[in-house]
């Protein structure tokens, strides 16, 4: 199964993955994994001003921080996963790689704010459960 991992580094994050952890079934050789984590873009005012290699750092450095304890879990469990970055909106960009990617699940935490919450301040996992056609697993 080729599964697509969304990651942002939150408690959510950690769960989803202690997660897998407690669930042998989703690791091993027969599950292809990528782990994806988007990284929101820099307002384009405040872009036109910093150089490109600055502001390509400061993506990859944020990326970084959030892959750096998944490739600890890929590496003691023997998975072979990748590990993508994109810039922008979270839930756009997880859609468009779920989907252009063709995989097979999206897998991601979910914070588990109420109806009302997700009203008022919207949600990653509302827009991808709404906007993708890939199946999508919330751990909460």
């Amino acid at each position: 199964m080729k599964i697509l991992a969304a990651v942002d580094g939150s408690p959510a994050t950690k769960r989803m993955v202690a997660y897998l952890s407690a669930h042998d079934e989703w690791l091993g050789a027969h599950h292809a994994y990528t782990f994806l984590t988007v990284v929101p873009a820099v307002p384009p005012r405040a872009a036109a001003v910093i150089e490109k290699s600055l502001l390509e750092t400061y993506y990859a450095e944020q990326a970084e921080a959030i892959f750096k304890p998944l490739r600890t879990f890929t590496s003691k469990r023997g998975i072979d996963a990748q590990f993508v970055t994109q810039i922008g909106h979270a839930g756009e960009k997880l859609c468009k790689v779920a989907t252009s990617g063709k995989f097979d699940l999206v897998l991601m935490g979910s914070r588990g704010h109420s109806r009302l919450m997700n009203l008022v301040l919207g949600s990653v996992a509302t827009q991808v459960l709404a906007g993708c056609g890939v199946p999508v697993l919330l751990i909460r």
